[in-house]
Order: C-alpha cells, then sequence, then structure tokens
C-alpha cells in the first residue's frame, strides 16, 4: 500500500508541474525559515549550558532603594566574596573578578596586540567549565605575574607555536608575565567572554578602594553546595551588607543564577519581570510557527481548489472498493511527500542563506545536521507541516460521493469555498500584522536613535588611554588642534555613553530628611563641556585650578540644580564623604542621556581632575573636517608622542548604535521574515487566482463575446479576492494595535501609534495582492473566447 501511496502521489507530483512548484516552493521557504529561526532560539536558550554548574552558579546582585525607583545592579564590594565564604555554610565557593573586561597590549617581540579579559581569583577556575588545553588550573596562578589565555589569544600572540606553557609576554609595556595555562575557546552563547585571565591579586594591589563595604566595584560570584535551596541563602545575604557596614541601609544582595543571566536579566523595583532576550526568543518562535502555518495554508487552499480535477479518481477508487479512511490515509500519505520533497529543498536553502543569516544575527550559528536533535527537528517540522497541510484537503476529497462524480454532478463547492476565503483571510491577517509591526518596531528604534541626548556624538572619537598618554596629554592635545582637524580635547574617567560612578550619601540645604537620590559622579579635565557638546547654563567651566581647592567646585547638570531647590544653584554646597566631603557649585550644565537611552538619566557632578586619573580621551573632530583624514592626522600625534602603542579608537555613535542591537536585531528580522510570509501568501493567492480563472474561463468567453472589456473582466477576477484582503486588514488592525501597545509599554521614552501606519501596511498588502492577482486576471482576460467556447 505504502508503495501505491508513493506511486500515486509522485504521479500527481509531476502531472501537475505549477501546483506542485506553487506548493514545494512555498512549504519549503516556510520549513527553512522556521529552521533557521529555531537555530538562533537554540544558541540563545542554551546560554551558558558549556558550564557544567550552571545551576549552582550565581551572581551577587543588589537592589538599592531610592526616591523614586529600586536600581537593580551587579556591583558589589570587594571585601563580600570572602566574608560569604567564610560565613555562609551552604557557599561551596566564591570568586571574584572585575567589572566587564579591560584591553591590555601584548607584545612578543616587535609585535604588539589587543586582547581583552578579566582579572579572576584562582576559584575562577572551579566554579566555571574551562577545560586547560595545556597547563593546570591548581597551579595556574601560583605566580603573581602568570597568564592565561585561550586557543585564540595563543594563535594571536605565538602562531603556531606549541607547547608555550612557560613562554613570556610583555604586558601593556611595563610587565612580563608568564604564560601557565592555555584554555578551549570560550562558546559564544557564553555570558563570560574573554581572550586572557590574570590572577585578581594584581587589581586588588592596585585599586585600594575595593577594600571598603562602601564601595561597589567588582562581580562576585558564588557557587553553592549541591541540594541547597538558594531561597534559604538569599534571607541570609538580605542584611549581609548592613551586618558588616551598618550605615549601608540601601543595598541588599541576592543570588542570580546563571540560568537566567541571558534571557531573565530584566528587573523592575527590585523584582524579575519576567522578560528580557525571552520576550525576543518567544517572539521568533511564534513568527516561526506563523510563517510554516501560511505557508501549509497554501497547501490546504490548493488541494481543494483542485479538488474537481481529482474528483472522478475519487470516485474511481470507491467505486472499486475504497473507503473514507484509505482515500484519507493516501491522500494525507501524499501532502507528507509532498512535505518530505519541500523539507529537503528547504536543506539546500538553510545552506545557501545561512551565512547571510548570521550575517545578520551576528552568530555563527551551524546546520548541526551531525547533531542528531536537529535532524530529528527538521523531520518533525516536515511532518507538522504533511499533516497540517493535508488534513482538510485529505477529509475533504475522500467524502465525495461516487456516484455524484461519476455522472458528472458538478460537485457543491460552498463549504470548500467558505473555508479557502477563511484561509486567505488568516494567511494576510498574520502578514498584516506582521508589517505593521515591523514598521513600528522600526520607527521606536529610530525615535530614540534620533532622541535629543544633551551632547553631540556626531564625529566624537573616544581613545583608550594607554601608556604615556596622560602624562603628555597637554602636548598631545596641542599637537592635534594644530593639525587643523581637531576642535578640541578632553580626558575622562567614564564614557560619556555609559554609566560611571555614583553614590547616594550627598547632602545639601534644601534636601528632604531621609531623602536618598543616586547621582553619577564624573571626574573630567576642563575641555571636557567643549568637546563634549554640552551647554553650559549657567556660571562657568572648570578650570585647571579647580582640581585642587579646597573645598571643591564642580559642575551640575540642571536636574541636579533642580533637586538643590528654587534658585540659582550657584554657590550652593554638596557635603557627603570622601572626596565629596564638600563640594560648591560653579557653574550648570543641560541634562544628557546616558546609560539607559529608553529612561531618564540620574543627576550628574563634574569635577576637574589631573590627567592621571583619567581612562579615556575625546577628540573632537572639525564639523567640515573629512573623518578618514583627521583619523589618520590622530594617528600621527599619538604614534609621535605616544609611540610603544597602537592606534586604538573608537566613534560614540557607533558606541550609541551597538546600545540597540536587540531592537535592531528584531527590526531586520521582522523586515525579513514580513517580506518572506507576504511572498508564501502571494504564491497561494497566485495558485487560487489562476484555479479561479482556469474555472470561470468559459464564463469569461461569454462576457467577452458580449463586450467585456479587458480592464472590467480583471476587476470582475480580481474583486473577490481583495474583499478578502480588505477583511484581513479589518481583523489585523485591532490585533496588531493591541501587541504593540503592549510591546511599547516596556519603553519609557516610545513612540505614539499612528493611523498612517495602519493605512501603510493595508495599503501595502492590498498592492501586492493586486499585483498577484492582476497577472492570471488579465492573462484569462486576454484569452481568446473562441478557444474556451469551442467545446460547448
Amino acid at each position: 500500500m505504502f508503495k501505491n501511496f508513493v506511486k500515486t502521489a509522485f504521479r500527481s507530483l509531476t502531472k501537475n508541474k505549477a501546483y506542485s512548484f506553487l506548493n514545494i516552493f512555498g512549504l519549503s521557504i516556510g520549513i527553512a525559515c522556521a529552521s533557521l529561526i529555531f537555530l538562533w532560539v537554540e544558541n540563545e536558550v542554551n546560554y551558558d549550558s558549556a558550564h557544567l554548574k550552571k545551576d549552582r552558579i550565581y551572581l551577587a546582585r543588589e537592589n538599592q532603594k531610592y526616591d523614586t525607583y529600586v536600581f537593580t545592579h551587579s556591583s558589589t564590594p570587594g571585601v563580600m566574596g570572602p566574608a560569604i565564604q567564610a560565613e555562609l555554610p551552604g557557599v561551596a565557593n566564591t570568586c571574584r573578578t572585575n567589572e566587564g573586561t579591560q584591553s591590555l597590549l601584548f607584545a612578543t617581540g616587535d609585535k604588539p596586540i589587543f586582547a581583552y579579559g578579566k582579572y579572576v581569583e584562582s576559584s575562577f577556575f572551579s566554579i566555571f567549565t574551562l577545560p586547560f588545553l595545556e597547563g593546570n588550573p591548581a597551579t595556574a596562578f601560583t605566580q603573581l605575574h602568570s597568564l592565561v589565555i585561550t586557543q585564540k589569544a595563543a594563535k594571536k600572540f605565538f602562531g603556531n607555536d606549541k607547547n608555550i606553557i612557560g613562554k613570556s609576554i610583555r604586558v601593556d609595556n611595563k610587565q612580563d608575565y608568564i604564560v601557565t595555562g592555555v584554555i578551549k575557546d570560550i562558546p559564544a552563547n557564553s555570558t563570560i567572554q574573554f581572550e586572557w585571565l590574570m590572577p585578581f591579586q594584581i587589581y586588588w594591589d592596585k585599586s585600594p578602594w575595593l577594600k571598603s563595604w562602601g564601595n561597589n566595584s567588582l562581580s562576585t560570584y558564588i557557587e553553592l553546595k549541591p541540594g541547597v535551596d538558594p531561597k534559604t541563602v538569599n534571607k541570609q545575604l538580605y542584611g549581609f551588607i548592613q551586618k558588616h557596614e551598618p550605615t549601608s541601609l540601601l543595598s541588599h544582595v541576592f543570588l542570580f543564577n546563571m540560568n537566567d543571566w541571558h534571557l531573565y536579566d530584566d528587573f523592575k523595583d527590585g523584582f524579575r519581570t519576567g522578560g528580557g532576550q525571552i520576550e525576543y526568543v518567544r517572539l521568533f518562535t511564534v513568527i516561526a510557527w506563523i510563517i510554516l502555518f501560511i505557508a501549509c495554508i497554501n497547501f490546504m487552499n490548493l488541494a481543494t481548489a483542485r479538488s474537481e480535477k481529482r474528483a472522478r479518481e475519487v470516485g474511481v477508487r470507491k467505486v472499486l472498493g475504497a473507503n473514507k479512511k484509505s482515500l484519507a490515509l493516501q491522500f494525507i500519505g501524499e501532502a507528507l511527500f509532498m512535505s518530505f520533497v519541500a523539507g529537503c529543498f528547504a536543506v539546500v536553502f538553510i545552506m545557501l542563506v545561512l551565512p547571510a543569516f548570521n550575517l545578520l544575527v551576528q552568530k555563527q550559528l551551524t546546520p548541526g545536521f551531525d547533531n542528531p536533535y536537529h535532524i530529528i527537528g527538521l523531520l518533525f517540522i516536515t511532518v507538522i507541516c504533511g499533516l497540517v497541510a493535508g488534513s482538510y484537503p485529505s477529509l475533504y476529497l475522500s467524502s465525495f460521493n461516487p456516484v455524484s462524480v461519476l455522472k458528472g454532478i458538478k460537485l457543491k463547492d460552498t463549504g470548500a469555498a467558505y473555508i479557502r476565503k477563511g484561509l486567505v483571510v488568516m494567511q494576510f491577517t498574520a502578514s498584516v500584522i506582521l508589517i505593521i509591526s515591523t514598521i513600528i518596531v522600526y520607527q521606536q528604534i529610530q525615535h530614540v536613535k534620533s532622541r535629543q541626548l544633551g551632547f553631540n556624538k556626531d564625529k566624537l572619537v573616544e581613545i583608550p588611554l594607554q601608556g604615556d598618554m596622560a602624562k603628555n596629554f597637554n602636548s598631545i592635545k596641542q599637537d592635534l588642534v594644530n593639525t587643523g582637524y581637531i576642535q578640541n580635547v578632553a580626558l575622562s574617567d567614564h564614557a560619556i555613553i555609559y554609566g560611571g560612578n555614583n553614590t547616594s550619601g550627598l547632602t545639601w540645604d534644601s534636601k528632604p530628611p531621609g531623602s536618598q537620590v543616586l547621582i553619577s559622579q564624573r571626574y573630567v579635565t576642563p575641555e571636557f563641556v567643549e568637546t563634549s557638546g554640552l551647554k553650559l547654563l549657567e556660571g562657568r567651566n572648570l578650570t585647571v585650578t579647580d582640581t585642587n581647592a579646597k573645598p571643591l567646585n564642580m559642575l551640575i547638570t540642571q536636574s541636579m540644580a533642580n533637586l538643590m531647590g528654587k534658585g540659582s544653584a550657584l554657590g550652593k554646597r554638596v557635603h557627603g564623604e570622601g572626596d565629596t566631603a564638600s563640594a560648591v557649585v560653579v557653574g550648570v550644565v543641560n541634562d544628557y542621556v546616558y546609560g539607559n537611552m529608553y529612561g531618564k538619566p540620574d543627576p550628574v557632578m563634574f569635577f576637574s581632575t589631573a590627567p592621571k586619573n583619567t581612562e579615556l580621551m575625546y577628540v573632537r573632530i572639525k564639523s567640515q573636517k573629512e573623518i578618514e583624514a583627521s583619523l589618520t592626522a590622530v594617528q600621527d600625534v599619538l604614534k609621535k608622542d605616544n609611540p610603544a602603542y597602537p592606534f586604538d579608537y573608537r566613534f560614540v555613535d557607533d558606541q550609541f548604535s551597538q546600545m540597540f542591537q536587540s531592537e535592531m536585531l528584531v527590526s531586520k528580522l521582522s523586515r525579513v521574515f514580513s517580506a518572506l510570509a507576504i511572498v508564501i501568501s502571494c504564491l497561494g493567492l497566485f495558485g487560487l487566482a489562476a484555479y479561479t480563472a482556469e474555472r470561470r474561463i468559459k464564463e469569461i468567453g461569454i462576457r467577452k463575446v458580449l463586450g467585456a472589456s479587458v480592464s472590467g473582466l480583471a476587476t470582475l477576477l480580481s474583486k473577490d479576492f481583495l474583499q478578502l484582503v480588505i477583511v484581513s486588514c479589518a481583523i489585523a488592525f485591532p490585533v496588531a494595535y493591541s501587541v504593540m501597545h503592549s510591546w511599547l509599554k516596556g519603553y519609557q521614552y516610545r513612540i505614539e501609534i499612528h493611523w498612517w501606519v495602519f493605512a501603510v501596511a493595508g495599503l501595502t498588502a492590498i498592492l501586492i495582492a493586486i499585483i498577484t492577482i492582476s497577472f492570471q486576471a488579465i492573462k484569462a482576460a486576454l484569452s481568446n473566447p473562441i478557444k474556451s467556447l469551442r467545446s460547448e
């Protein structure tokens, strides 16, 4: 029987080439799109899976309560890790590292190379799964100036040399380090990324501020013992900082499990929202199934539309003894066969498109056909498509009355016609929703990207301070300005576009008792205001003499001035601890956006500092100068004044764009998959239009004989389909509005949804439908009526 099914399916496939092409092409695109999305989803949900202890690994996070919100962050006191290890019995291990990664210059001979990495405690090798290819994790950090590198870094530093353990490499042109270990490259879908690791003691020794409970400057990782309930440990951690620092009333530590780092890293008012990257995973999973469903609808529509052509076949088979069940199984088998063929073509499409898809999503995904789960997944999708696509046609075709069809009685197509129309409406409803969503996502991103930031990010270059750049800053600045390409140069301790140091332990005369406000602090050179493009609203700028002034002089942003009460903020004092024990306001600058591009930034205080206390140089290129020539001029100056280091730079506007990577990915993928959904829908519409024209060919011939025009006939054939698209729009508009309104509520700084978005989406769908249908409609209208009526 199976052999007979295959023969019948193959015969049907080759006999109706156009129909088969539309079905197979539509299904293969759907399967390929869904498979690519599921590869991306698999990569996302398997983040950090390379670490075998991930269920017991936690990052220590803090909730800090302020007047209007709770701030959740991962910066912890430098002394907290060892205290947790010593005092909490459920903790198996802790590890402290510097926050993020640090880029350093490595040199072997005359080959300087930048590489990024972390300072970590030796327990890092026990907590995380880091397979050593050379060396021993137990002895890797027995010496202070030890270095553990990845395979990738080893190749960068030493080429194809083998046995590099014990080799020396100079770091930052200051100190020789000995390579004590080479570990396997970190998977791309791992939250923790680095090329090198150095003993944490080095970072500890050069950072005396880490020894205070009131200074949050490190990342602390915690491994729990097997079977320990994290809720119990969280209770012990809640007042842990206050236990050691009674004056700290704001911060409370809690555990954040490694399984949630990538997908669920979204907090509001100190609690997880359940959102984060997982929202995009859910979104594109839904889109994958929608595209598959749209492809299946094509099959259903075309199969039922061709019912008259197969009616006699069904009648003959029933007369010869076939029952409804066997016929249904036959048509299901044909659908599965066609789906299998489409799956084979989908594999080819995946192989061809995957490089471009990887470029789009910034990943290195592989089809993984050597992975049995991938094969099973592809077969599962193929079988689901075959079953869904063939379900209704098989029941519909197998239900024909053999007497009626063999007598030539015209089949009543009313029920099937309604179902076909309903399926077309569903297809275009999904497509219109995707179009509307794509437009709104793009608008939201552009809205934020065009937001007035308060400073000028264009032609602003950020350069890390390295070597003698701080010591030679004055001469470098003068040389840069003398090139004629550079407007101004300044130094800062933190990147202008990201968050930096902040504090809440400040008071001023008009501050309400018990009020807690988080205020950022920036240490800059006096040129920073002009270089960044900030505007001085009141008072004066900082000067070099402000560096050692007692009390300190400072600039503040407008929001800080508003906090300090009515009237001018000039001359008002802020009191606190440390460097800000007493500071006087000498100037007010405008508010500017940093950190969270969607939110309202915290107030900022600026202090003048010596170049040695900064980390970054900002160079403002003159507006009329070409960027390439300007960068060459900057490079020439730095080679002269800081020859030991390669030129390393980045544009602030590029950093700004990188802050929207997730949203940009959603926007790009939405555009691609919306277009593909429309293409698949139009394939089905094209087939249905051809079928309708074929069924009405004699009617068209009679109308032409009676004087109907080509345009009139084309309109006649098209209007039914256009009505369906209009119904689709009527359904899609409120659904899309509800979905996107809910999505936008997640952003503080957002657009309003305008009516014209729905008009554009609707007109686009109607225009595409007209183009799709008109080809068949005009072809039928231009046909020779004599040929169509000759058989009458």
